[in-house]
């Protein structure tokens, strides 16, 4: 993450602005403060991304940020019918340099640099401006390692690694990270980040558990174990495959299969500046 911050701090000088691309499931939590510095006076435009798989409640943050002189829009990256919302982003992100520059009777390129944790969607992003696939995409943290320009209609946009904190401080917000696949399952114990998203969605989801698997709110070894009686990963003996049943309630929120969800409350943002 050292290596990626100096990459970046190196590249923006270069950049007319900046696209942060925010998971919409997550937004407080994928907002890496350290990156406000390295941005200086440019303008930014933070996409909340992903709100297929968010509720409604990704819009509050869309307010805030937009309160504070910020930005923001909410976006499915793999629909292609939102190309149009992002570009308009853009436009008007830059409409003041561009005017400026035509005024004084040329039509210059703008460059953009596009940042943010792993996994929120960075090169679905770019990929959807520049109408295919240039940049590299997956479903795990990690996928980007290098800056690669790439042009599009009008403007070049500079794809960067993923950028998490170097310290956590707040174990809320890795445990979120964690969640939603912005690090990577390599090196995490699944086993608890599996019974930590249960006692979440059971705090702010409760029908969802009850709609998917027909479990009640309780102690979360007994919600495992409801998984895995729903979805009959058993072992010899009448034993619960745990681990069948971690993986598949992991994978269920990411694959938004249990509904929209925004963990985070708007009160995660006390303090933050964007």
């Amino acid at each position: 993450m050292t290596k990626a911050m100096r990459m970046m701090e190196e590249a923006v000088g270069v950049c007319d602005g900046i696209i942060y691309v925010l998971d919409a499931r997550c937004p407080a939590s994928s907002y890496n403060k350290n990156l406000k510095k390295t941005f200086g006076s440019r303008p930014v435009l933070y996409v909340l991304n992903k709100c297929d798989l968010a509720d409604k409640k990704a819009d509050e943050f869309v307010k805030l940020i937009r309160s504070q002189g910020g930005a923001c829009i909410k976006l499915n990256a793999v629909n292609s019918n939102s190309r149009r919302d992002i570009t308009g982003a853009i436009s008007s992100l830059i409409a003041e340099k561009q005017q400026k520059s035509l005024a004084k009777g040329y039509n210059r390129i703008f460059r953009f640099m596009v940042c943010g944790v792993p996994n929120t969607g960075k090169s679905t992003v770019i990929n959807l401006l520049s109408r295919e696939k240039r940049a590299a995409t997956g479903d795990k943290a990690g996928v980007t390692r290098g800056k690669q320009w790439i042009r599009c209609d009008g403007f070049e946009l500079l794809d960067t690694p993923g950028t998490t904190p170097p310290a956590f401080e707040n174990q809320k917000f890795a445990l979120r990270l964690a969640f939603v696949g912005s690090i990577n399952d390599d090196i995490l114990d699944m086993d608890d980040v599996a019974l930590a998203l249960l006692d979440e969605i059971a705090q702010k989801y409760p029908q969802a558990l009850k709609d998917r698997y027909g479990i009640d709110v309780g102690e979360r070894l007994e919600m495992l174990e409801g998984v895995c009686r729903r979805r009959g990963f058993m072992l010899r003996g009448g034993e619960f495959d745990y681990e069948r049943g971690e993986r598949a309630v992991i994978d269920d929120f990411r694959k938004g299969r249990l509904g929209g969800m925004t963990l985070d409350d708007i009160s995660d943002c006390d303090g933050m500046e964007f």
